[in-house]
């Protein structure tokens, strides 16, 4: 087995690209290009936001790089075992105020979501995958990358195209082998 996709079965239609958007741990031995990297951050960057503040901030660095060994040392142990065989690693960043009046801006990590949800499909329409992680120490992402306090790392991604699970040790790769599942929408919703 070259890669592995894990496709979501739903019960009612939804996008092929929502159906493919899952998180892997096992990644190839592969680059993504700078140029790749430029369009999946073009489409974050027209993701919806408060008043269009477009609070996001990404730092990234490549497979290879000391930017990458910088990003690599922010994560928690849990998650440095795999992402060692990512080819992106990211921080993706809120700023907390508005710029045009230094208000707080508490919808600074909603709007940031939606960035990512943005980049995340891009990248999956080009068959690179994204692996979303709170698993970081953000105190260390703070100094390492000098950010000022109104600047909040909210997560780490790891980017990169899907590989052999059979890479993984034995927990990540049963976690990578398991079917997909979520809440039924029943469970989150209700009609009033």
């Amino acid at each position: 087995m070259k890669n592995h996709i894990k496709t979501a079965q739903t019960e009612f239609p939804v996008l092929e690209l929502i159906q493919q958007r899952w998180s892997p741990r096992a990644f190839a031995d592969q680059p993504v290009s700078e140029t790749d990297i430029h369009t999946i951050l073009e489409a974050g960057s027209w993701a919806a936001s408060s008043s269009n503040e477009q609070p996001w901030k990404y730092v990234y660095a490549m497979k290879g790089t000391p930017g990458f060994e910088t990003l690599w040392n922010c994560l928690m142990e849990g998650n440095q075992g795999w992402t060692k065989h990512a080819a992106v690693l990211m921080v993706a960043i809120a700023r907390k105020k508005f710029t045009r009046n230094g208000k707080d801006n508490v919808h600074a990590e909603h709007d940031l979501g939606m960035s990512n949800a943005s980049m995340f499909l891009q990248a999956v329409s080009m068959d690179i995958y994204p692996h979303p992680m709170g698993g970081f120490f953000p105190d260390k992402v703070q100094e390492a990358l000098s950010l000022p306090d109104d600047e909040k790392p909210v997560c780490m991604i790891a980017w990169g195209y899907p590989s052999n699970p059979e890479m993984l040790d034995e927990k990540n790769k049963q976690s990578e082998m398991q079917p997909r599942n979520r809440k039924h929408f029943s469970e989150f919703s209700r009609k009033i």
